[in-house]
């Protein structure tokens, strides 16, 4: 059997187990609630047996059912509907009783049947359910602890992970430096001999989408050596030492499988700063010094390389990153142009594209993407150019996809008040008119009032150049730009809205880089306060001057943008008349007004 269908019959058995626990609650639920509803009810007609013994010596019973081998009988009073139960202390007494009223003359009919094997089964089941539940909850726990610590192996060898370094592009650095891996997986005999030493563990840290995953799986593929994953919150469990217990698991695997690659995603889910808290801070805590255990372990002839990938280095214990552990780290960032050309050639490789449409312009055009947001638009792209019925994906039914990813779906049904387009065209107006004026501001694509998403319209602009640094003067303009908007809004309707609230939420963020994290602030001077702790050394007094400085750069920018729309009101009324004519302005468009 291969390692699917081992890792398909695992899954099965989890979900059998689990389904197997769920309806013995609910049979334990409903069995109890029919129990109680039959107490409940027969408590109602009970009926005492002194009772029972007046009503029989005043001839006012009708008829008594007995089952044989019980001591609760049925009782019909004369006159009456419903039958009552009363419990006799002994059937042969009781029987005795009988006969010899009804040798003196007492009416009453006495009938005796055999009791049902089913009569009892509510109360048995309800005893036994405790035991069986508990039972299935050991299976499923013993269940769950085995899939955990199975781990998903994709197998060089056999060809389960057949992706290579040449699958992977955009990362031509990393995988020159990833290479000497590939080397030691192949002849570690040759590196041991030389007196060198692999590291035992590699960090890679980047933003989610830009192949942390892929990479190293092609380090696997190109070696040709099982890949052992697991994601970091697979090792955390509500059951105390389960963590542990499935780090020891995967590294005997690993052992075993020597030489290998284990592959640990989202690390920080266990690999963040240990705490002396209890609970599943605690739970955490121990599985992470297992890992710390595990990999000082490792013996000479273990050829194992741990990969770790995470979004948040800064959240990673310091004794993780120490010399002698992942002593190596990567930074994973998005591709730049050519990089981007190159993935959109992986992506687009079995993809019909039409003779205007060149890749090289699709990189140019999506600065700051990451590979899977790439390979995410030209899919997008094939889909909508097939609903299209396209005999191949256009110019267009790219543009829409980069339109339908990065500001949402087109709202083409919604209807919308004049009062609301009429706001929505001096708002987008507004950004675009003050965004011209900025010096550091990208070049305009495209405006429009065509809601897509949660928008009520959009101001787009050319995402052509690669960006590693930000200038402080270009982080006080992109501050204008984005109040631009509510500016408009404040001059040529004399009211403001909600539209603007995503504007300010990230024109404070920015505001607050700036001050707490990138020390562009003149009043406080080039210090990091981006972690509290470092806020508290300097006192409350510091908080205050943070809020402070944030709130003038807000202000500053939000006066700087009416500035430029005061000098610029009769083409602020222009543009906004357009796109309530039109709904959608191109570049081209926006250029006449000024010309």
């Amino acid at each position: 059997m291969n390692q699917d269908n081992k890792k398909s019959n695992k899954k099965s058995k989890i979900y059998i187990a689990i389904l197997i626990t769920l309806l013995v609650i609910i049979i334990a639920i409903m069995a109890t609630i029919m129990i109680m509803k039959n107490k409940q009810d027969s408590d109602n007609k009970k009926m005492a047996y002194t009772e029972l013994i007046k009503n029989i010596n005043e001839q006012a019973i009708e008829k008594i059912e007995m089952k044989v081998g019980s001591t609760t009988v049925k009782v019909k009073l004369k006159g009456e509907n419903e039958e009552k139960t009363a419990i006799i202390p002994n059937t042969q007494a009781f029987m005795e009783l009988i006969n010899e009223k009804t040798e003196k003359g007492l009416e009453i009919e006495l009938e005796q049947v055999k009791q049902s094997i089913l009569a009892g089964l509510p109360e048995k089941l309800f005893t036994i359910l405790p035991t069986v539940m508990m039972i299935a909850i050991i299976i499923l726990i013993f269940k769950m602890q085995d899939f955990g610590n199975s781990g998903k192996i994709y197998d060089g060898v056999e060809n389960k992970t057949d992706v290579k370094f040449d699958n992977v592009a955009g990362l031509d650095e990393e995988k020159t430096e990833l290479i000497e891996i590939v080397q030691f997986l192949k002849e570690p005999k040759k590196f041991y001999d030389m007196g060198a030493k692999i590291p035992k563990g590699i960090l890679l840290y980047g933003q989610p989408g830009t192949g942390k995953t892929l990479i190293a799986k092609a380090i696997a593929g190109e070696a040709g050596v099982p890949f052992i994953s697991m994601s970091g919150s697979e090792f955390i469990e509500m059951f105390a030492g389960l963590g542990a217990s499935r780090v020891r698991k995967l590294f005997e695997k690993a052992r075993k499988l020597s030489p290998c690659i284990v592959f640990i995603d989202e690390i920080d889910a266990i690999g963040s700063r240990r705490t002396s808290s209890s609970g599943a801070e605690s739970e955490n805590n121990q599985t992470l010094n297992q890992l710390l255990v595990e990999m000082d372990g490792f013996e000479k002839n273990d050829t194992i390389i741990v990969l770790a990938a995470t979004n948040r280095p800064e959240m990673l214990d310091k004794a993780l990153l120490r010399p002698g552990r992942f002593d190596r780290q990567i930074t994973i960032s998005t591709p730049d142009v050519r990089g981007r050309e190159e993935i959109l050639k992986i992506h687009g490789a079995d993809k019909k594209f039409a003779d205007n449409v060149t890749l090289k312009s699709i990189a140019e055009d999506t600065a700051g993407y990451t590979g899977a947001e790439l390979a995410n638009i030209l899919n997008e792209a094939a889909i909508i150019a097939t609903v299209n019925d396209h005999k191949a994906i256009m110019q267009e039914d790219i543009e829409e996809a980069v339109k339908k990813i990065s500001v949402g779906l087109q709202k083409k049904g919604r209807i919308i008040s004049d009062k609301e387009k009429r706001l929505t065209a001096y708002h987008e107006a507004g950004h675009a008119i003050v965004g011209r004026f900025l010096e550091t501001s990208d070049p305009l694509k495209e405006i429009s009032i065509i809601p897509r998403g949660v928008a009520g319209g959009y101001t787009m602009y050319k995402s052509n150049e690669d960006k590693f640094y930000k200038s402080k003067t270009e982080m006080e303009e992109r501050l204008i730009g984005l109040l631009g908007g509510r500016a408009a809004e404040r001059l040529a309707l004399g009211d403001i809205s909600t539209g603007a609230s995503n504007d300010i939420q990230v024109a404070t963020d920015i505001a607050r880089q700036m001050v707490t994290v990138y020390g562009m602030s003149d009043k406080i001077g080039p210090i990091s306060l981006e972690d509290n702790e470092n806020i508290t050394i300097f006192g409350e007094d510091m908080e205050d001057a943070v809020g402070i400085e944030i709130k003038t750069l807000i202000d500053t920018a939000y006066n700087d943008a009416q500035v430029i729309l005061k000098g610029n009101m009769d083409k602020l009324h222009k543009v906004a008349n357009i796109l309530l004519e039109k709904e959608t302005i191109t570049a081209e468009e926006f250029e006449e007004v000024f010309r």
